[in-house]
């Protein structure tokens, strides 16, 4: 067995090796009771306070099916064009740790309740790929362990361990893919696009809020390579629990360089699980991976089969949303705008954000400028994402509507959006606290604009005499002479009128 850190080069692995990938996403569903027992799923409270003798795994403690959790993953299966089973069963599977109460997580095994579906994906150029779903069962969440006084956080060098077991039978799907082949190159973007479009569909189904950043959903990335030309598999690894899209991507590609290195220096792939490190963008060795034997399942023997009635997974499916891809296609037509364009409102975060600023009643250009410019820039500077900005759609309409209706320009919008994010009450607050309506009144204007021709002669003169794109200064002139608070088409008007100057 040989192992190494070294990497073969991205191109240079591709020129050599095919990369098989397969990827485990764990979604935390959003019900308010636990899988298997009636105990809360809230977040922030105390540990170990939201358990109960089932979730504790106590002798005697006898578990109930979550009906929510049932429906919400019929929902997931169908949304993934999977077959719905007509009868299915939990499964125990067996191993020992200390986040994991009874020894057992109660889950799916030979009998998922979902199966073979796939998804369509978009990539960045407008490709689509189709993943296989292998499969989409039920299962329970563990419990959380701290470890305490090691340099890295996990258990190696800790002096003690700390255990949560709030946690412990929250309801989770995990969906399986098939071996995603035929990606080549883009295999690490394809991850990247199936994890982000299958996010996507999850918050469409409102089963979770899927954020990755809390752990909501999660990803398991397993890649292996073969040789080109050839069909047989090559051993895989197993990236565990990566939490962001980004780090999807970046696993992937960072494994294929590892694995090409291990291969073409004569080494052998050991089929293991690995950590993802976010700062360096690599991976290291967990734990020799075990195969589905060695968790020794048999069915759970304190659960009765859940058999959906065919008219119940049926009312499900008239009732499921409008696909994403569906929903972007159309409102890529409707807005008309690029593929391009759509591309980077879903990687600012920002699409539901301009959907319901438009809800509110701002036009599409309206919201999305406002929404992919001053906000994405202020929500760049403050490391936030967009939807943890301290303003909301309709906040951002009601900016739109004053600037359409002439009681802002732009300029003045942007201090009045840096006001609503600075905590200083509504647009319509923050335009009254610190002064910023457009000056409207003719008189005022007028007067501005006759200042600033007696003070700026020559200038005058030339636009008198055909230059007419000099009227620029005289306008910001009077811009400067009222703070910004001007209709600069307006005093533009009123200059070239009081020189005598027709624009054409």
């Amino acid at each position: 067995m040989t192992t190494t850190t070294d990497l073969v080069p991205y191109d240079e692995a591709l020129a050599s090796y095919d990369p098989v990938m397969g990827l485990e996403v764990h979604v935390e569903l959003g019900t308010k009771t636990k899988m298997f027992c009636g105990c809360s799923t809230s977040l922030g409270a105390d540990p170990n306070s939201q358990t109960c003798p089932v979730c504790l795994g106590l002798p005697g403690a006898l578990p109930v099916v979550n009906a929510t959790g049932v429906e919400s993953a019929i929902k997931i299966g169908l949304a993934l064009n999977c077959e719905i089973a007509e009868w299915c069963r939990f499964a125990r599977k067996n191993y020992f740790y200390p986040d994991m109460p009874k020894n057992f997580q109660t889950s799916q095994y030979d009998e998922p309740i979902a199966f073979n579906g796939y998804l369509d994906v978009q990539l960045e150029d407008g490709e689509t790929f189709r993943v296989e779903i292998e499969r989409a069962h039920m299962e329970e969440d563990t419990g959380k362990s701290t470890h305490v006084g090691g340099a890295t956080g996990r258990i190696h060098g800790a002096s003690h361990s700390l255990l949560d077991y709030n946690r412990a039978g929250i309801p989770l799907i995990e969906i399986v893919t098939k071996p995603i082949v035929g990606a080549g190159e883009r295999a690490p973007e394809v991850a990247k696009a199936y994890v982000r479009e299958l996010r996507e569909v999850i918050r469409a189904l409102g089963v979770s809020e899927a954020r990755m950043e809390m752990g909501q959903m999660r990803c398991d990335v397993n890649l292996s390579l073969r040789p080109n030309g050839t069909e047989k598999f090559g051993t895989r690894s197993e990236t565990k629990n990566v939490n962001s899209l980004r780090s999807v991507e970046r696993a992937a590609r960072y494994e294929i360089m590892r694995h090409a290195a291990v291969l073409s220096s004569g080494g052998t792939i050991v089929q293991e699980t690995r950590h993802f490190h976010e700062d360096t963008g690599s991976t290291t060795s967990g734990r020799v991976k075990e195969e589905a034997e060695d968790y020794r399942y048999f069915p759970e023997p304190d659960l009765v089969p859940v058999a959906p009635s065919r008219e119940w997974v049926e009312k499900i499916r008239a009732a499921l949303p409008e696909t994403p891809l569906a929903r972007r296609t159309r409102l890529l037509a409707e807005w008309g705008i690029t593929a391009t364009d759509m591309q980077a409102i879903l990687n600012a975060g920002a699409l539901d954000l301009i959907v319901a600023t438009i809800d509110a009643g701002a036009d599409a250009a309206s919201a999305r400028k406002w929404w992919m410019g001053e906000l994405a820039r202020s929500a760049n500077e403050s490391g936030k994402a967009l939807d943890e900005l301290a303003i909301t759609p309709q906040q951002v309409a009601r900016v739109a509507e004053l600037v359409t209706k002439g009681d802002l320009n732009d300029k003045l919008a942007r201090q009045v959006i840096e006001g609503v994010l600075a905590g200083e009450g509504t647009p319509d607050e923050v335009v009254d606290k610190r002064g910023l309506k457009v000056v409207s009144d003719e008189g005022a204007l007028t007067a501005a604009v006759e200042e600033a021709i007696a003070g700026n002669p020559a200038i005058a003169d030339k636009i008198r005499g055909g230059k007419v794109a000099a009227v620029g200064a005289l306008v910001g002139a009077v811009m400067k002479a009222t703070r910004g608070q001007a209709d600069a088409a307006r005093v533009k008007e009123l200059i070239l009128d009081k020189l005598g100057v027709s624009e054409g």
